[in-house]
């Protein structure tokens, strides 16, 4: 439960409108498309899109703090709810890419062995080029470069698992 008006410090107040701010800086970077599906309302909406075209800095600093305001007059946990969702890459992605890299790291570190192991996840894979992306990984490892070879391999790895 939220204290009354009264009873919540400045210091507090200025961390919350400093919130909202952020909130509508956030929002000026957005496309016209992602913004319509936020639960905006149609003034906030005009004003973001006006914000976006402002290029001078005074104009858009203060039409950032017209939005901070426009925001402070409603209830902005569900547009921030809503922009988190929007923004927040997918867990089911971001669980693939740690599995294709615990697969780039075995293949590196394992040779072989985990070549056999590869082909049976992904029967597509081409041997030989798997076997000549892991000597390069390999070798960029002992050197100084750049991991180049690994990259290449885990983009690779991400073209098998597209095709599946």
């Amino acid at each position: 439960m939220q204290a009354p008006e009264s009873e919540i410090s400045k210091s507090q107040r200025k961390r919350d409108a400093e919130a909202l701010r952020n909130l509508g800086q956030e929002l000026t970077r957005l496309t016209g498309e992602q913004l319509r599906r936020l639960p905006l309302p149609e003034d906030l909406l005009q004003a973001v899109l006006l914000a976006q075209s402002i290029k001078q800095h005074g104009g858009r600093k203060r039409q950032l703090q017209y939005i901070g305001k426009l925001l402070r007059n409603i209830d902005a946990e569900p547009i921030q709810h809503a922009l988190s969702v929007m923004t927040r890459p997918s867990i089911a992605a971001t669980a693939q890419l740690h599995a294709l890299e615990r697969w780039r790291d075995r293949l590196i570190t394992e040779g072989d062995d985990a070549i056999a192991d590869i082909l049976h996840e992904f029967p597509n894979a081409d041997r030989q080029r798997l076997r000549q992306m892991i000597r390069g990984a390999r070798s960029d490892g002992r050197t100084e470069q750049a991991p180049r070879a690994a990259r290449a391999l885990f983009q690779y790895l991400k073209q098998l698992q597209a095709q599946d």
